[in-house]
């Protein structure tokens, strides 16, 4: 959409504030220097898990306080298997037992009996995210069934190895626009039962061709596994909540009904991703090569969000930006260097429109227009869209940030701006009915992580 009624004008940098600043361990040895996915790609790679980190400053103390893991016992296997198949075999049994089966249930009579029965609904997979006892899945596995609604089931059953029966769960919280639910069971229910949360990774270092594994219940089949390799990355798909998911993974691991929320690993076994969709020719609902997954730090900052503030409670500037990828690629077609976090839709009714940011569009013959890029916020630079994302969710509510743009992505329009982030909740009220600009690209893949 193109922005409409945006400033014309040049805008004047604001008189000098006091800004506050995250908090940093002290003696980090210059980590607080290091990008949001450079401190998670050394903690995932000394094995350390940092699902739990939710702002930059967890990220340094837990690298600063931790040691690397030792590696677990040496598993048994087959003789005559290849390096490849002893990986694979690896990977499964290491992830296996965090995978949940989901079944959503509607409390209804049967026949001319009033005893009630539990017809199911819905299914879908999930898995063990902590030793509390959550579970994440996707929002249309527990919506109403997955058929659109967005209904809240009666029940939500959760079946894990070990388990005789399914225990049931309770909705924490949802993020339609994220196609993300988090389900809690209660420990006591488990009759001893091990919990066994999913490792951990990282998704913004992915690249096209690494092999994946996909583990989930497609048609109820319980705990099947498929493998396949990153088919491409940035993909833009439609969210069963009415906005597009950006940013996310393609695959040509075999994605069928019932893998939906089942985790996507790497070849270490560590999640990158939550199947979420896939491409179904004629509404046939098989696999056909082509499926999507949300990116792993997407789904941590989400997850993490809801079970400590709520659903609905992110802060957010109210702008969509392009893919880490897609925007390396689109400065090196352009021949122009893009360092920072390039604003591709400003949503309607938003601190961001209200500030006057302007987004990159499509011009009459299909040619780019560059909007605004995000090079600093609070004067801590900006290197890749996590380092956006997580600077704005720190903020504490109701306080302003201060973020550097360079209006056009021109190096000369450099501006600093004040803007006061809002929650989710708020910014999907205030744009409620009301049209808007943005991104508009023939292209499906060209947009960006919220």
């Amino acid at each position: 959409y193109a922005l409409r009624g945006g400033p014309t004008t040049m805008r004047h940098p604001p008189p000098p504030v006091m800004m506050t600043q995250p908090w940093i361990p002290e003696n980090d040895n210059g980590l607080s220097r290091l990008s949001v996915g450079e401190l998670k790609s050394l903690l995932s790679e000394r094995g350390i898990d940092f699902r739990d980190a939710l702002e930059k400053a967890d990220l340094v103390d837990k690298l600063i306080n931790s040691s690397p893991s030792a590696s677990g016992p040496a598993t048994s296997m087959p003789s005559g298997l290849t390096e490849s198949e002893r990986r694979t075999v690896s990977v499964f049994k290491a992830a296996s037992p965090s995978v949940a089966y989901i079944q959503t249930v509607q409390l209804g009579p049967r026949g001319f009996s009033l005893r009630p029965t539990d017809p199911s609904s819905g299914s879908g997979s999930g898995f063990v995210w902590d030793y509390e006892g959550h579970i994440v899945t996707n929002w249309h596995v527990v919506a109403d069934g997955g058929r659109g609604r967005g209904d809240m089931p009666t029940r939500v059953l959760v079946s894990l190895q070990g388990l005789k029966e399914p225990v049931s769960a309770g909705v924490v919280g949802v993020e339609e626009d994220k196609d993300l639910a988090v389900l809690k069971i209660e420990r006591g229910d488990l009759g001893g039962v091990p919990l066994t949360p999913i490792s951990v990774g990282v998704s913004s270092d992915l690249v096209v061709g690494q092999s994946v594994f996909a583990i989930g219940n497609p048609f109820g089949l319980d705990y099947t596994l498929t493998t396949g390799v990153v088919s491409a990355l940035g993909r833009e798909v439609a969210g069963a909540g009415g906005r597009p998911i950006q940013g996310c993974i393609q695959t040509d691991a075999a994605i069928n009904p019932g893998n939906s929320g089942g985790p996507l690993l790497n070849s270490q076994g560590k999640l990158i991703g939550v199947n979420a969709a896939i491409i179904s020719p004629g509404g046939q609902g098989g696999n056909v090569g082509v499926g999507f997954a949300i990116p792993v730090d997407t789904v941590r900052r989400v997850v993490n969000q809801i079970i400590r503030f709520g659903p609905g409670a992110r802060p957010t500037l109210g702008i969509n930006v392009l893919d880490d990828a897609l925007r390396d690629r689109l400065g090196a077609n352009l021949r122009q260097r893009l360092d920072g976090a390039l604003v591709v839709e400003v949503i309607v009714g938003s601190p961001a429109e209200r500030a006057g940011l302007r987004a990159s569009t499509r011009g009459g013959f299909g040619e780019t227009r560059l909007g605004d890029l995000i090079t600093a916020v609070n004067g801590i630079p900006v290197r890749q869209n996590e380092d956006l994302l997580c600077a704005v969710e720190e903020a504490p509510p109701g306080v302003e940030v201060e973020i550097t743009i360079l209006q056009g992505c021109n190096p000369g329009q450099m501006q600093r701006v004040r803007i006061t982030p809002t929650t989710r909740k708020d910014l999907r009220a205030n744009s409620a009915g009301r049209e808007g600009g943005g991104f508009q690209s023939p292209m499906p893949d060209f947009g960006g992580p919220q």
